[in-house]
């Protein structure tokens, strides 16, 4: 997750996460075009051996949900997919899937105000 202000200058960070994600979806359109995965990786791509899938945490919110477009209803609970932007007066959340305009925090949101 990376945190913004509309006022500021992005961070390095900002700019490094936004180059990975474009090389990411630039990777997911050449596949969908026909590209094989060793076209674009080439001959120095590392090998993984003795490898298996695993699952690790990433941040996300929860929250009771209005207007959601597919989890419809009013004040809905709901966990959202991977948070990928919140606004440092955190009144905005970009997750992988939509924006989210954010209302009141909880009680307890782990937040560091």
């Amino acid at each position: 997750m990376l945190l913004f202000n509309q006022r500021d200058e992005p961070r390095v960070e900002f700019a490094c996460e936004m180059e990975r994600l474009a090389a990411l979806v630039a990777d997911m359109e050449r596949i969908h075009r026909g590209v094989p995965p060793e076209a674009m990786a080439g001959v120095d791509a590392p090998v993984l051996d003795r490898w298996v899938l695993a699952m690790r945490t990433v941040p996300c919110l929860a929250g009771l949900s209005t207007g959601h477009p597919e989890l419809v209803g009013e004040n809905r609970l709901i966990g959202t997919s991977a948070l990928w932007l919140l606004s440092k007066d955190h009144a905005w959340a970009r997750t992988l899937s939509r924006w989210y305009r954010l209302g009141r925090p909880a009680e307890r949101s782990g937040l560091n105000a």
